[in-house]
């Protein structure tokens, strides 16, 4: 009988895993919002399934993200992660060769060596034996990494690793103890039997030499499952829970289903996924510039996960999406963060009774400034004249009296006193019939964008140039001048808009690359969602981002925010400049020319 009584803490963990997993997918199933659950029973019957599944593989075993920008720490998740994932299949495979069972016990897989511990002939028997030795030879040169990584990070590019809770401290001792257990277990049995493998077989041979095999081999045996036990119960309530559940996260985000502006079960599933990796902190520009150490996105989403949330911790992010930008398994840390404020912010009642909507005349174009360009009124004057000089029938839609587009409200968690504005704002869009809606601010666009669901074309004023230039009715003239240029955060990361302003500004004049632009791009530090920054911590933050910005010495330095614009201020020598002001000072009126558009420019963040 395949049997014995050391297996029972290997056994007794994994259904106890099996039962807390089992709990915990069901409840954050059932508990979606009703449009969830549509979206999830709609795309599981279709190709979303199979490209969630291409997915797991990619990023859940083979970390492609990782890899793709820290190739040793890749290599080190992926030999833990395909690692053992193989030695369960192959081990598995291997295990129904041998039984004469219809289906092998569980454990035998895992405790094979044990079990079978002569020289065992069957099916591809010996090619079997080989392929674990390699395999477990893989997964060990990981775990020798993840020991080397904690000791010394800075070996693979991290300035900073995540602090450890104690449980997170038993359960990383146990993961870390399984598979040297393992190789110990069965070199002692290939010891005994004189048999084995090149690696195990080759190490039992060592220790047949050196100590009493017979004596150490069945305590090894007992110790192996113990660990395996200890891994097991204490997964679910460790760090290591994103192991399990960021499959479930892969599938439920490729049937559509994200974060929204509440906190529903599937911002807990996204909660439960972070790994702990610690990525995000080199990442922070709080832990870079300010050496503030605990709220970024890891700490602050496992302080979500513990109820712990603390004030200074929540609202203390510069909301720039660096951190999900960056993160492996793709957790929208800033949309938790939005969500968690809604919960613990106090709700304002304000009614806005004061806000009456104007009359407007029918136009084809409506231009919104926003608060931060009527702050910066070069930058209103710049795009007034290019839509003039592009003759667009066009209504300035806060020219005199404005209302706020909301999302300051959004960013401090009052969503619901936002809407006011929303539905203020709103009036105003529909009754001029405009079927264009454009803003110079990307804080103002990204709102116009996603919350207010209008039924018509919302852009932001790089993008409407850009297609103004694509249609001749706006000329530039080429110039001998060097860009530096910005990615303001909610542009960029926060709404994918990189290309447009690069192929303006090359058609301009010269654009000089940075080594952190793009997806990659600083933030200026004027983050008005962050409502924890003293002055002089904000202006730490822009200075360092000045510095990598004007590294190069350019002419002048471009952004396409207001917020960025002023924020950088008098800070710097270079010129700084909107993209609506150098575009509107290098509109030509020669008739003949015109627009010599270049390919996408590469960008290297």
């Amino acid at each position: 009988m395949m049997f014995d009584s050391f297996v029972i803490p290997f056994v007794a963990g994994l259904a106890l895993l099996l039962g807390i997993l089992g709990w915990s997918f069901i409840r954050w199933i059932v508990m979606l919002p009703a449009e969830d659950k549509k979206k999830l029973v709609n795309g599981f019957f279709s190709y979303h399934t199979f490209t969630a599944i291409k997915e797991i593989v990619s990023e859940s075993l083979l970390h492609r993200k990782i890899f793709r920008t820290n190739p040793l720490l890749g290599y080190m998740h992926m030999s833990l992660a395909f690692g053992w994932f193989l030695l369960i299949v192959v081990g598995n495979i291997m295990a129904e060769a041998y039984s004469d069972l219809p289906v092998a016990p569980p454990y035998l897989a895992i405790f094979f060596r044990f079990f079978a511990p002569g020289e065992p002939h069957f099916f591809f028997s010996t090619g079997f034996a080989i392929i674990m030795d390699v395999l477990l030879l893989f997964v060990l040169s990981g775990v020798l990494l993840a020991y080397l990584k904690r000791a010394r990070s800075t070996l693979f590019g991290l300035k900073k690793t995540t602090r450890l809770k104690k449980y997170d401290r038993f359960a990383l001792a146990s993961l870390w103890l399984i598979f040297p257990l393992r190789f110990i277990a069965e070199s002692l049995t290939s010891g005994v039997h004189h048999n084995g493998s090149f690696f195990t077989g080759t190490a039992g041979h060592l220790f047949a030499m050196l100590l009493p095999v017979e004596l150490l081999e069945y305590p090894a045996w007992w110790a192996y499952s113990i660990t395996l036990g200890i891994f097991f119960v204490s997964l679910p309530f460790s760090r290591f829970m994103h192991i399990p559940t960021e499959v479930l996260l892969i599938a439920l985000r490729h049937y559509g289903i994200k974060t929204g502006k509440q906190y529903t079960s599937f911002s807990d599933v996204e909660v439960h996924s972070c790994s702990r990796c610690g990525i995000c902190i080199d990442k922070c520009q709080l832990n870079g510039n300010l050496h503030i150490p605990d709220t970024q996105a890891v700490y602050f989403i496992r302080s979500v996960r513990q109820n712990k949330t603390e004030e200074k911790v929540l609202f203390n992010c510069l909301m720039c999406g660096r951190c999900s930008e960056n993160c492996p398994v793709g957790i929208d840390a800033p949309a938790i963060r939005l969500a968690q404020r809604a919960l613990q912010a106090p709700n304002q009642s304000t009614a806005y009774e004061y806000l009456k909507a104007q009359p407007h005349k029918k136009a084809d174009v409506l231009f919104f400034a926003g608060c931060m360009t009527h702050l910066t009124p070069t930058i209103k004057k710049g795009m007034v004249k290019i839509l003039q000089a592009a003759n667009i029938n066009f209504l300035f839609m806060d020219e005199d009296i404005s209302a706020c587009c909301g999302r300051p409200l959004v960013l401090a968690g009052q969503y619901e006193a936002a809407k006011k504005l929303f539905d203020h704002n709103k009036e105003i869009i529909y009754s001029s019939e405009a079927k264009t809606l454009i803003t110079t601010c990307p804080i103002c666009y990204k709102i116009f964008k996603e919350d207010y669901q209008l039924d018509i074309e919302v852009l932001h004023h790089t993008e409407y140039i850009l297609r103004l230039m694509e249609q001749n009715k706006l000329v530039l003239e080429k110039k001998n001048i060097r860009f530096s240029y910005h990615d303001p955060c909610e542009l960029g990361r926060g709404s994918g808009i990189y290309y447009e302003p690069r192929i303006i500004l090359d058609t301009i004049g010269t654009l000089v690359n940075n080594t952190e632009e793009g997806s990659d791009s600083l933030c200026c530090g004027g983050s008005i969602a962050n409502t924890q920054l003293t002055m002089k911590q904000r202006d730490t933050i822009r200075d360092n981002t000045l510095k990598q910005l004007t590294g190069h010495n350019p002419d002048m330095l471009i952004t396409a925010c207001p917020l960025c614009k002023k924020t950088f201020g008098k800070a710097t020598d270079t010129h700084i400049a909107d993209i609506a002001e150098i575009v509107s000072r290098s509109i030509t009126t020669n008739i003949h020319k015109k627009n010599t558009l270049t390919a996408i420019p590469e960008i290297s963040g």
